[in-house]
């Protein structure tokens, strides 16, 4: 169901991104590399060459392709420069974001315009400029990486700012769900149960400590091949956890995930 396709992934260039485009290109996918990273960043790692480079010393096909998503007219020219190049595009992965855990009263007004111009702006934009070469797809798919929605204030309360750009990746997917469904487009989104292993989990929240009660990035990346593999008109409009998605295929034992197989996992926001 996947070898052939043409995916574009935002945010590619490291953590989840990478993992996905990865383990989507040993599919036989086709990947669109689209971030911003050209020049490693020692903190980061990672660039949308390396990743291209890796895809394509294993024998996959890989374009990398440098764009900020805040700006319109580069996304105008990524997509343009996937088609032109891969020939289409069946698969786009709205990976790229921004994390911002201030409460409202730490909150400037800069940042609360960058976490919601690359999240929830970002996000709109390169969807509605791929929507034209998904519905040329036999089997298009929308994957978002964004939570479950809960207005319990218990979880909105903390971040109001970031909880905003992540629930609105959330919305637009229940909404796309239902605005392409009959283009045969699905739309779905998907969100890890615990932390993931990622630079902005050990720069940004809690170090090597919570690196180590983390799972590595290849547990979202799996569950996207199997969502991604599904009929997209049977398969829409779902806010997944990576768990159920596992459940779902079989998969019960989530202990190759592990940073520490067998020790203590840290919650991710937004799961109970």
């Amino acid at each position: 169901m996947l070898k052939g396709k043409v995916a574009f992934i935002t945010g590619a260039s490291r953590g989840i991104g990478e993992a996905i485009a990865l383990r989507l290109a040993k599919e036989g996918v086709a990947i669109a590399i689209v971030a911003k990273s050209i020049n490693e960043d020692p903190r980061l790692g990672g660039t949308i060459h390396s990743v291209a480079k890796k895809i394509n010393e294993e024998g996959g096909r890989a374009l990398a392709i440098q764009c900020d998503i805040r700006d319109e007219e580069q996304i105008i020219a990524a997509v343009q420069q996937c088609v032109s190049v891969l020939g289409g595009i069946d698969i786009l992965v709205n990976n790229a974001s921004a994390i911002m855990l201030t409460n409202t009263e730490m909150t400037e007004a800069k940042r609360f315009d960058l976490v919601h111009d690359i999240n929830v702006r970002g996000t709109f934009f390169v969807t509605k400029h791929c929507i034209p070469f998904l519905k040329k797809s036999e089997n298009p798919h929308i994957l978002t990486l964004s939570p479950p929605l809960d207005l319990n204030p218990k979880w909105i309360a903390p971040y109001v700012a970031y909880t905003l750009s992540k629930y609105n990746m959330s919305m637009m997917t229940l909404g796309w769900a239902c605005e392409f469904r009959k283009a045969g487009i699905a739309a779905n989104s998907l969100w890890p149960v615990t932390t993931i292993a990622t630079a902005a989990v050990k720069n940004l929240l809690g170090g090597e400590t919570l690196m180590n009660m983390s799972r590595k990035p290849e547990i979202l990346a799996d569950c996207a091949a199997l969502i991604l593999a599904q009929p997209s008109k049977e398969c829409t409009g779902n806010l997944f956890l990576d768990e159920q998605v596992l459940t779902l295929a079989g998969i019960t034992n989530f202990d190759e995930y592990a940073v520490t197989p067998g020790g203590p996992l840290q919650k991710d926001l937004y799961v109970s």
